[in-house]
């Protein structure tokens, strides 16, 4: 098995599973009935919720793609109705929020890119009695707003583990791809990379909305800094792009990744990507959406006013086999 560091999880995650175990005293033939449902809701009977996530995912970023299939199985299974909005500029998304509040919807999921633009919309939700998970990024700031938990990976932990990472494969000169600039969670992960590795690591931003762009901007990067060896993307779609970039400039740079999806693994596989970091958005949503369905059902809560963290795990090439047919289907 690969080497790898592994965030550890907060022990709360196990209440999921127990309470289900225990939610139906039908047991038998009805409850294996129940689950086969489908789309209106699997194994409970509790009332039907609507829960709306906001997003600051940009179009084609694959890695949402995952979170919303982890939040509509548990939908799914918890009689909830899943509502999906996202825009990558904070003003947008806050915009988005407030459609949801306007809809009066029973849980609220929202993740905190750009902080500030959402604090006082969030607040909002709280205060008229909307509960709020919050996923992803900005975990630092997600108590202060009023909201149950956070549920994802600590970003600074996890450039961290990049940054030791590549000092154990003796690399000496990284370069850093963000691919949103003013996203606070991309720039964590760069700044922890930076922090515990003993090389010199730079930053480029690009626009991850137009990837010939990040293309061009990788490559004339490369050109211009021979003596690179490492690229460190920061989402699993500019993976594949910067490896492009690497073989237009005839660098010998090793790609290396923050997310994991189909892909990924088989650049991993092919040995055009040398490690990846999963944070495991498929759990990010899963867990989000169940939660809010057992704080209404339960009162219950998560992580006792910490991250309940999904990771970092460095993936590589020794993981594959399995991984591989989790990624197939869009879960890992």
């Amino acid at each position: 098995m690969a080497h790898r560091r592994t965030a550890s999880m907060g022990a709360a995650l196990l209440v999921t599973t127990a309470l289900l175990a225990g939610c139906s005293d039908s047991g038998g033939k009805k409850a294996d009935e129940d689950e086969n449902k489908g789309g209106k809701g699997g194994g409970v009977d509790t009332p039907r919720l609507t829960i709306a996530m906001v997003t600051h995912s940009g179009e084609g970023d694959t890695f949402w793609d995952i979170v919303q299939s982890g939040a509509k199985q548990a939908a799914r299974k918890d009689n909830v109705e899943f509502d999906y909005s996202n825009h990558k500029e904070g003003g947008q998304q806050a915009q988005l929020v407030q459609s949801a509040i306007d809809k009066d919807v029973d849980g609220l999921i929202v993740t905190l890119a750009k902080p500030e633009a959402l604090r006082a919309v969030v607040k909002k939700a709280v205060k008229k009695g909307i509960p709020v998970v919050t996923i992803n990024s900005g975990a630092q700031f997600s108590p202060d707003l009023g909201a149950l938990a956070h549920i994802g990976q600590d970003e600074a932990v996890a450039g961290e583990a990049v940054g030791e990472e590549l000092n154990e494969r003796g690399k000496k000169k990284a370069l850093c791809v963000i691919h949103e600039q003013g996203n606070v969670s991309l720039e964590e992960r760069c700044a922890g990379a930076k922090k515990t590795f003993e090389g010199e690591l730079t930053t480029l931003n690009v626009d991850g909305t137009n990837m010939p762009g990040v293309q061009s901007s990788v490559e004339a990067k490369l050109q211009s800094g021979k003596d690179i060896d490492t690229i460190v993307t920061l989402g699993a779609p500019f993976a594949a792009t910067s490896a492009k970039a690497k073989e237009k400039a005839g660098s010998d740079a090793e790609v290396v990744t923050f997310d994991l999806n189909a892909q990924v693994v088989k650049e991993l596989k092919a040995k055009r990507i040398g490690f990846a970091v999963d944070q495991q958005p498929y759990m990010q949503g899963y867990e989000a959406v169940d939660l809010l369905w057992l704080h209404e059902y339960n009162a219950n809560g998560l992580g006792g006013g910490k991250p309940v963290l999904t990771g970092p795990e460095i993936v590589t090439r020794a993981d594959v086999p399995r991984l591989e047919k989790y990624t197939e289907r869009g879960t890992r």
